[in-house]
């Protein structure tokens, strides 16, 4: 019953559809998250780009793509890169702070600077904390 009321094509037009609305919302948030993540214009510029794109969403969107495509791939490589920079700090902070406060100590014990006792419990502390 269900399969005569509604045929194949139109179940296939209403994905088509639903995707295209999905696709839609995607650029839509690209471009308001580009706009509050823009530092190049103030709070006033921001706000003209927000209202122009809510009363004309489609040509808004469209307008804001073409005239901001570069700055757009710039601003994302950037945060891409800061967001790439934080982790490396993180795991060399978490990964590599044992390691190199035992590679250090190692250095010191190796120049005579330190005893053996005083190595062992330097690399103690470092396993642990």
């Amino acid at each position: 019953m269900l399969a005569s009321d509604y045929p194949f094509l139109d179940i296939l037009w209403t994905m088509f559809i639903f995707f295209l609305f999905i696709i839609w919302i995607w650029i839509l948030i690209t471009v308001f998250v580009d706009i509050f993540r823009r530092k190049d214009v103030g709070g006033g510029s921001k706000a003209l780009w927000i209202i122009f794109v809510i009363i004309l969403p489609y040509v808004g969107v469209l307008i804001y793509l073409i005239a901001n495509h570069d700055g757009m791939a710039d601003r994302n490589i950037a945060a891409a890169q800061k967001q790439q920079d934080a982790t490396d700090a993180y795991i060399k902070s978490v990964a590599g702070g044992s390691a190199a406060e035992i590679e250090k100590a190692k250095g010191l014990l190796d120049s005579g600077a330190i005893t053996q006792a005083e190595f062992d419990q330097i690399k103690a502390q470092a396993l642990a904390g």
